[in-house]
């Protein structure tokens, strides 16, 4: 058999049908394969989403007529010069401090769990840690949060077991503390800070245990062999390899706590949030360009938020 009868033979003869011809010309032209299939996806993230914020940030631009209560489609900075009011500068201050203290104590609580479970934990047992993590997960946001709502309430089980305990008199100091404090846990910021940090720790559970997996035993022997104590290879070693972990797991949590409305429209006092202000200011008020506004510092927080992170490699940690 000659070579050019060879290379002929070698050639599948064209299938017949519609699936047929189509798998020929995905075969013959893969760059229109790849083309169809993100084409529905690029649509959906342009139009939906990206279509969707830019409609946003063009009403924030808008003003409000205070006599008729119309929208004034003008491009102004009237609106964003309203964030500036001290009731509205409160709202965005009080929701970025509260984002902050929820991720910073939840890095706190989360690093030794996910410390033991990427150094000692192993079969089961690890089965079991991402078992006890995802757990939560699977449960309704909104049980969970009236959950809490119960647990917190001046006759809830945690009042309970303050009296059983007979330390009371802590918890009525606790609550006696100005603008934190409240009647109750569950009508607090003490309260909104608890459930914040319970309903997004998986969030920085992960990531954490992620990056301390990476990170080599043999650095942490090398560090001790060196002469460093506990303390020295925790703070030269094991910490700044898993930074990039932390850092992603903060981006969780303080962007999720940073939009959140619902925890602190249950568990809380009645202080605004952002997530709140933009549900009164476009639902009650009719004031959507203030809504909007308020919608647009959340996203430029974690603009340049995400833009940190992605310098430290947190990206990597994901």
């Amino acid at each position: 058999m000659s070579a050019e009868a060879a290379d002929t033979g070698a050639i599948l003869p064209q299938r017949g049908g519609l699936s047929g011809r189509l798998s020929d010309l995905f075969w013959k032209r893969p760059g229109l394969l790849v083309f169809l299939m993100l084409t529905p996806p690029v649509l959906w993230l342009g139009i939906v989403y990206l279509g969707s914020l830019f409609t946003l940030l063009i009403q924030s631009f808008y003003s409000l007529d205070e006599f008729s209560g119309l929208v004034i489609p003008e491009f102004t900075f009237k609106t964003y010069a309203e964030l500036l009011r001290p009731s509205n500068f409160d709202i965005i201050m009080r929701t970025v401090v509260m984002a902050a203290l929820v991720t910073l104590a939840s890095a706190i609580i989360a690093f030794p769990i996910a410390y033991m479970a990427a150094r000692y934990a192993r079969g089961k047992w690890k089965a079991l840690f991402y078992l006890g993590v995802m757990l939560p997960l699977w449960s309704s946001y909104l049980v969970k949060v009236y959950a809490w709502k119960l647990i917190l309430a001046k006759e809830g089980i945690l009042t309970w077991l303050f009296e059983v305990l007979h330390i009371t008199p802590i918890l009525d100091a606790i609550l006696a503390i100005p603008v934190i404090g409240g009647n109750s846990l569950s009508v607090s910021y003490i309260g909104t800070f608890l459930v914040f940090v319970y309903v997004w720790m998986p969030y920085m559970i992960l990531p954490t245990q992620a990056a301390l997996e990476r990170v080599p035993i043999n650095l942490t022997d090398a560090s001790s062999d060196l002469g460093g104590n506990p303390w020295q290879t925790f703070r030269h070693v094991i910490f700044p390899l898993a930074l990039p972990g932390i850092i992603a797991g903060s981006i969780f949590t303080f962007s999720l706590t940073l939009g959140d409305y619902i925890i602190p429209q249950i568990v809380g006092s009645s202080r605004l949030f952002i997530g709140q202000a933009v549900y009164t200011q476009q639902g009650t008020a009719g004031n959507i360009p203030l809504a909007a506004a308020f919608t647009v510092v959340p996203i430029v927080i974690m603009g340049f938020y995400l833009w940190m992170a992605k310098r430290q490699g947190a990206f990597d940690a994901l």
